[in-house]
């Protein structure tokens, strides 16, 4: 994930939990946390906890998120030159100040007094960026959206018939000592059972509000969502059997290879060792042979990344 992708995935969060964006560049936004996300990324049980048993009106915080740290900080150092140039007093105002701090006393000209706002640096890895990715996924795994007409109905009492459609992206891992992901979208319509594939890059082609347009009403459903979640399963299983398996095979005959090596080393150290050393050993020979079928042994794996139901035009 480059630097673009992480600016791009961030300003769709903050849009999406209603912060208000004070600041930004290329390289960083400068927000006002709406308390939604001041509750999912400052950490502040305590806080919060007040909040809720007072009713007391919240102050979130304010948060600098940089996702170019080369670029914010080649920045940040220009601006800092032409501030420190700007602001570079004459020898009148030096005396003039040197004759007041007499008065007044010794008042540093530097002091900042502005709050402090925290930064945090945003790259794949860090742990700002897996918060906003753990919250995104917390809650955005199921949603309810309807397709915007592309027009409005001429007639105030024309109503357009829409379809309810289950949307869901799963995860295949395949995996061994070596790992290959694959996603896939399925689109389940209730009303006539229907399944397409790619059902994402299908949505994506419309707009979608959360609220249901006028003059649009919707078609009965036919399917219950365990039904349609299964129809999607089954399509997913029918097409993982039309694939080629020679890794699992070639995977399969490298583990075998391992746990011959290991039998060789642990069987005559387990024959000329004491009973005291015995039960250890033992334990320990057990173990590492989980461990390389962990490793080694060929697996499938399907998780579900997030789901929806999506209301589209038409009788599907």
């Amino acid at each position: 994930m480059n630097e673009r992708q992480v600016h791009k995935f961030v300003q769709r969060y903050l849009e999406a939990t209603n912060c208000h964006v004070m600041e930004k560049s290329p390289a960083h936004y400068l927000v006002k946390l709406s308390p939604k996300a001041d509750r999912e990324l400052m950490n502040r049980t305590y806080y919060w906890g007040f909040i809720d048993r007072t009713g007391a009106e919240p102050e979130t915080m304010s948060l600098l998120l940089v996702t170019d740290k080369q670029k914010y900080d080649e920045a940040a150092a220009q601006e800092k030159i032409r501030t420190e140039k700007a602001a570079a007093p004459s020898e009148a105002d030096q005396a003039a100040e040197a004759a007041l701090s007499r008065t007044r006393g010794f008042l540093h000209g530097t002091l900042n007094t502005a709050a402090r706002v925290p930064r945090e640096d945003l790259h794949y890895g860090s742990h700002k960026l897996k918060q906003l990715f753990d919250s995104a996924r917390h809650n955005g795994s199921y949603v309810c959206l309807f397709q915007e007409p592309e027009k409005r109905s001429a007639h105030p009492l024309q109503s357009t018939a829409y379809t309810a459609w289950l949307g869901v992206n799963l995860k295949v891992e395949f995996a061994c000592d070596m790992k290959r992901e694959e996603i896939h979208s399925f689109g389940v319509s209730l009303a006539t059972g229907q399944c397409v594939e790619r059902f994402y890059d299908r949505i994506t082609q419309h707009r979608m509000t959360p609220k249901l347009p006028p003059n649009i009403h919707t078609a009965k459903n036919a399917l219950t969502l365990n039904k349609a979640a299964t129809i999607a399963e089954q399509t997913l299983e029918r097409k993982l059997k039309t694939y080629d398996y020679a890794w699992a095979a070639a995977a399969a005959a490298r583990l075998d290879e391992e746990l011959v090596t290991l039998h060789h080393y642990y069987e005559p150290l387990l024959a000329s060792i004491d009973e005291e050393q015995r039960t250890l050993i033992t334990e320990q020979f057990q173990r590492r042979q989980d461990e390389i079928r962990w490793q080694y042994e060929p697996r499938v794996s399907v998780s579900a990344i997030n789901c929806g139901i999506f209301y589209l035009e038409g009788i599907g």
